[in-house]
């Protein structure tokens, strides 16, 4: 769901970069709470899907992580800078728990 913010902007100190007029910023504030719920939702499902999944590789004999699975994860976050890093680990921590208990 966008929402256009195309009208009454304000501008900001930065060249070519317009801001939301304060009338839109209640608007834009329920928008980012619906995107909160479902990444919460995907969050959940997600974890979920990797807790299953570690189940079965262990009770078939396998490990409890899979590094080369775990790197690609890293990677596909890599984009978002060290917060992605921080953000992938705990989607893993998530999935398998912490490491070193």
């Amino acid at each position: 769901m966008m929402s256009p913010i195309t009208e009454n902007k304000v501008e900001s100190d930065k060249p070519g970069v317009e801001l939301p007029a304060p009338e839109e910023v209640a608007e834009l504030r329920k928008e980012i709470d619906t995107l909160d719920q479902e990444i919460l939702r995907l969050v959940k499902r997600r974890a979920e899907v990797s807790r299953a999944i570690g189940a079965s590789r262990m009770a078939a004999g396998g490990p409890r992580i899979v590094v080369n699975r775990e790197m690609d994860v890293l990677a596909r976050y890599r984009e978002l800078g060290p917060a992605g890093r921080t953000l992938a680990m705990a989607l893993l921590d998530l999935g398998r728990g912490k490491l070193g208990r």
